[in-house]
């Protein structure tokens, strides 16, 4: 019995010695982790977290700091105001290869090569940035995710000792493009987030901006050097793929329906109703109604993502020019037989508001989604009957 007592408390002792050490050993190294995209949009781009391995005392912990609580108050509130707060969490590596493996994604690690005072650094860092009132942030998917995190504790922890040289950047994309590369498969997020997102991700992202999708962010690391006494060596020690993802059968042919063919078809009935009305010398109320208020409400939601919250991504969007938030309230004015002379203006003005975002389209100011430039020819069309109907009274 007294034997069965000694060799609990080891094991014990040994549990917790192993995640809650406080003093490395000259055994302890410092990886990078980078796992590839899931299928739901908030892994689409991958992830990226640390690892503090120490072989000597069976001490291997992740540092995540792309975690967030759904039980938080007020969580889908803070949310949609883009106050969103995340957290460094952390966990033994084998619950985190766990995961991943159930999720069929990818994980490839980089060891770093630092010395035993380096990793001990880099490890103080984040157990403290991982004590309870250090661990909370606030998120913003371009400038401060789990991504950029790699690079900032680096710097922080060692600093003026790791040179990013970025010679790996020989593209000139746009955040927008960026994006883009990972949402390809996913038509509808693709046109959502260019509905909901500014003319401020059109610009040209600088090098050290491309850092926010995971994949880039093990790319610096391939191309970083660090500095010892006498010179600069490379960052990255040695790389290698620790878990694979098997390989999925995906059908060829998909019957759900994209943005671009429900925009073709709701365009298409909305210019054959207007060539209907204009043989009959008539007004469809209810579509003209259903069109104002779709895209006022549209338009709403944008001005409100723009002006009402801290998402930094959502400032001036030019989608407001054709799904204009006045509409809403108009839409119900198109619900009587005889229109008001002054909306003839109020139409004109819609054109005058398409003819600039097309115009805004071409010189590269903002890029809209694709699917919608036959649905603003369609608008276009049917803001210049109901105008002509104006002329047609007189």
């Amino acid at each position: 019995m007294f034997k069965k007592i000694i060799l609990t408390q080891i094991l014990v002792f040994t549990f917790f010695f192993g995640f809650t050490q406080s003093i490395l050993t000259n055994k302890a190294t410092l990886s990078v982790l980078t796992c590839g995209p899931g299928d739901q949009l908030y892994s689409t781009f991958g992830h990226s977290a640390f690892r503090i391995h120490d072989a000597s005392t069976g001490f291997d912990k992740i540092y995540n700091y792309g975690t967030f609580d759904f039980n938080a108050p007020n969580f889908y509130l803070n949310f949609a105001k883009g106050k969103l707060t995340y957290q460094l969490s952390t966990t033994r590596f084998q619950y985190f290869l766990a995961e991943y493996r159930y999720e069929n994604r990818w994980v490839k690690e980089q060891l770093l090569n630092l010395n035993p005072e380096e990793v001990q650094r880099v490890f103080d860092y984040l157990e403290n940035n991982a004590k309870p009132e250090n661990k909370n942030y606030q998120y913003d998917f371009f400038f401060d995710n789990c991504s950029t995190k790699i690079e900032t504790v680096l710097v922080a922890a060692l600093p003026d000792k790791i040179e990013f040289s970025n010679t790996h950047i020989t593209t000139h994309k746009t955040h927008r493009d960026l994006i883009a590369d990972y949402t390809k498969n996913q038509k509808w997020a693709k046109f959502g987030i260019d509905l909901a997102l500014g003319s401020v991700i059109d610009r040209e992202a600088t090098k050290d901006e491309y850092k926010f999708i995971p994949d880039y962010i093990f790319k610096a690391f391939e191309n970083a050097t660090i500095k010892t006494a006498s010179l600069k060596i490379p960052l990255v020690k040695k790389e290698y793929t620790i878990l694979d993802a098997r390989p999925i059968h995906v059908a060829s042919l998909s019957l759900s329906p994209t943005p671009f063919f429900t925009l073709l078809f709701l365009s298409l009935v909305i210019l054959f109703i207007t060539y209907k009305n204009f043989k009959s010398n008539k007004r469809t109320k209810f579509l003209d109604f259903l069109i104002l208020l779709a895209t006022g409400i549209i338009g709403i939601v944008v001005l409100l993502l723009w002006f009402a919250t801290s998402h930094t991504a959502t400032y001036k969007n030019l989608n407001f020019l054709w799904a204009f938030a006045p509409n809403f309230i108009i839409s119900f004015y198109l619900l009587k037989s005889k229109l008001a002379n002054w909306l003839k203006t109020y139409f004109i003005v819609l054109v005058l508001l398409l003819v600039t975002t097309f115009v805004v389209w071409i010189a590269k100011v903002q890029i809209f989604n694709g699917a919608l430039l036959i649905f603003m020819v369609s608008l276009l069309i049917r803001y210049l009957y109901i105008i002509s109907t104006f002329q047609k009274k007189q």
